[in-house]
């Protein structure tokens, strides 16, 4: 172990190469996983803010936030399963919003949502008719606190009161008011979607805690199948596209991870023919095969190591310098741990390819044929 590090200290140009290119890897991997992370994120902060653990949408709505509509007799239902505390409305409406002007740099996407019970970072008290909370990634839009955003064709006024992080929904900033403030928007900008007293796209439903999925289907049989009741991370897969980004992004990561492993593979292959010699010496002297390959995986290990720290401190700075709402990257620290631990492992699965080849030298055949 200390004769393969005293190596790596003496001759570091000969693990330059495998250093630089694991290194782009490192980079790669980690790239794609921050832009994973930060599609899914910038899609998903709407759903992933509640503090509930299931959502119930109307059967006919495939599962669209958009499509659904629970009537109050509906929501009687689901009380009758949950109790009335555990059971809140929501609505939600894809509009324009002016900012300032008239100009079109004035104008950016977003998504209200009427609630009644507030997301994670909201105060608990639903804000008064006409007021609302802005997503922070609007801030980027020149929208501050006491802004008032005109919504939509009929340019519905709201004024902003603060703001909330991380709950963007489809790629869109979102705005946070009461189901009065929902309501008066939707029916100012359309009038054939208008939704009576007491009707609501969503119920949100809270306290299930493991009993979560049993809940549901208890729910759906109470409401005689005229809902479809999902967990909150059935919900965000159900929305268009989250899990077909995901798959693919997941199969690109994986093939990243397979490169690197052949990468390491065919570095310390051929890192093992070069010492074939030295090899021979130290069996010769009483050096197991264990430990020889202990070495090698000792060194890839290391080298694996710095490559992955470059490509950390890579991705730290990308997420910092990335202006906010530009490209969707977020660097997570679960997602550079998980990049770190997938190069490790397939550093080592790559050392174990050396492994048969340390294991065949003969110290006699060896030493003689490096004389």
């Amino acid at each position: 172990m200390r004769l393969a590090l005293r190596e790596m200290r003496r001759r570091p140009g000969r693990f330059v190469v495998a250093t630089v290119i694991l290194t782009l890897i490192a980079m790669l991997l980690m790239f794609l996983g921050g832009l994973l992370d930060g599609l899914t994120a910038g899609s998903t902060g709407a759903l992933r803010a509640q503090q509930d653990e299931l959502i119930v949408y109307s059967a006919n709505s495939r599962d669209s936030l958009v499509r659904s509509r629970i009537t109050p007799d509906v929501r009687d239902a689901v009380e009758g399963v949950v109790g009335p505390e555990r059971v809140a409305g929501l609505g939600s409406v894809q509009l324009g919003a002016r900012t300032k002007g008239a100009g079109p740099r004035d104008l950016v996407s977003v998504v209200l949502f009427g609630y009644e019970r507030a997301p994670r970072g909201l105060p608990d008290a639903v804000p008064e008719a006409g007021r609302v909370y802005a997503d922070d990634s609007l801030r980027a839009d020149g929208v501050r606190a006491g802004s008032v955003l005109r919504l939509g064709p009929a340019r519905s006024p709201v004024r902003v009161i603060g703001f909330l992080e991380d709950s963007r929904y489809l790629g869109q900033g979102s705005l946070w008011g009461s189901l009065d403030t929902w309501r008066s928007v939707l029916a100012a900008n359309r009038p054939g979607e208008r939704v009576g007293d007491g009707v609501v796209q969503a119920l949100v439903v809270s306290g299930t805690g493991a009993d979560a999925q049993a809940t549901a289907e208890a729910v759906d049989r109470a409401t005689g199948g005229v809902t479809s009741t999902l967990t909150i991370a059935q919900a965000i897969d159900a929305l268009p596209g989250v899990a077909q980004q995901r798959t693919v992004f997941n199969q690109i990561i994986g093939v990243t991870v397979v490169i690197a492993l052949i990468v390491v593979a065919l570095f310390f292959a051929l890192i093992t023919v070069e010492r074939t010699a030295l090899y021979g010496v130290l069996k010769a002297i009483g050096a197991r095969s264990g430990t020889l390959f202990a070495g090698v995986l000792l060194q890839a290990v290391v080298v694996t190591i710095i490559a992955s720290a470059v490509g950390v401190a890579a991705s730290l700075v990308l997420d910092a310098a990335i202006p906010a709402g530009s490209i969707p990257f977020v660097a997570t620290p679960e997602r550079l741990l998980s990049s770190v631990a997938y190069l490790l492992l397939a550093a080592s699965v790559g050392c174990a390819f050396s492994l048969r080849r340390v294991l065949r030298v003969d110290p006699a055949s060896a030493i003689g044929s490096g004389l």
